[in-house]
């Protein structure tokens, strides 16, 4: 018997998420990175082991004020630049290579920095469902100031200590801890977030919002139901303008556009990795009609059912 699974876990079960630690900066002001747009399926991150960082805002808005603790993940990917903040010309830096990492130092003698940047890894498949649904910056302040053990907040930090000693010593199995330590922070970092309140919008405000977790749970869980929206708004114990509202306020996209991106990605999955008739496949997302499922599908995906099964296989 399998145990209930909580949103968060449902939705890395749907779309998983592998993590890879690229670098360990280590800068001594003045310094700036100018790290161009991820290859597609990649979610960025940076880690403020120690001191501060200053992440600018491409679109022109404020830049942001990074503190030990943060953690910064870029859902679209974009091109970014991070720097001290003095305004100087940066230092020239120097890569080495040790056993399990690559360091990036510089000469800078001012306040240092201590970060760590690597790389959230999605397939094709999953990318939209994660991207579309995530802040496009989602910053974390995970620096503890309570005593409570049991918080997030706590398990995070503890989290970024065991990923700071991993980094910097050339211990047996370290490059494998790495990155499966960094699989667990992006699953950490969500949870963190949608506890803290630190997300405006998108799924992580939805899930931090109880009025309408009975939603979430109901189409991560069970897609194969013909939901509609006074049936969700019945499980939420509102009527449907509220519901409507509110969804839309929490996600910024309606309770149909992220039942159709569920559904999509685990029809896509089972395309990929089962043998499983397209009829029978569109039962199991939700869909009576297979001619139905494959108009969504290929509107969807761009490619037909079959067509998508060819190219997985």
């Amino acid at each position: 018997m399998s145990p209930p699974l909580d949103w968060l876990s449902r939705l890395l079960e749907i779309a998983p998420v592998r993590g890879e630690l690229d670098l360990r900066c280590m800068y001594g002001a003045p310094w700036r990175i100018d790290q161009s747009a991820s290859a597609p399926g990649e979610i960025p991150y940076h880690v403020v082991l120690g001191g501060s960082a200053v992440l600018e805002d491409p679109a022109g808005g404020a830049p942001h004020q990074l503190a030990t603790g943060d953690i910064v993940l870029l859902a679209d990917g974009d091109a970014h630049t991070l720097h001290d903040g003095s305004g100087k010309r940066a230092k020239r830096s120097h890569e080495r290579a040790v056993a399990n990492l690559v360091f990036s130092e510089n000469a800078g003698n001012g306040a240092r920095l201590d970060m760590l940047c690597g790389r959230f890894v999605l397939s094709p498949t999953h990318a939209r469902l994660l991207r579309e649904y995530l802040p496009t910056r989602l910053i974390a302040h995970s620096a503890v100031q309570t005593g409570d053990a049991t918080s997030t907040g706590m398990h995070l930090s503890n989290l970024l200590a065991l990923m700071r000693v991993e980094s910097g010593g050339e211990s047996l199995g370290g490059r494998a801890m790495l990155n499966a330590l960094s699989t667990a922070l992006f699953a950490l970092t969500l949870r963190f977030a949608s506890e803290s309140g630190e997300a405006p919008e998108g799924l992580l405000a939805l899930a931090g919002y109880p009025r309408l977790a009975p939603a979430l749970d109901a189409m991560l869980h069970h897609p194969d139901q013909a939901w509609t929206l006074p049936a969700l708004a019945q499980l939420c114990n509102m009527s449907r303008a509220t519901f409507v509202r509110l969804f839309q306020e929490k996600l910024g996209r309606s309770a149909s556009d992220l039942l159709t991106d569920i559904r999509m990605t685990m029809a896509a999955n089972e395309l990929r990795t089962s043998a499983a008739s397209t009829g029978a496949i569109a039962e199991q997302v939700g869909y009576q009609s297979e001619a139905a499922f494959q108009r969504a599908f290929k509107l969807h995906m761009g490619v037909t059912p079959a067509g998508w099964r060819r190219e997985a296989q």
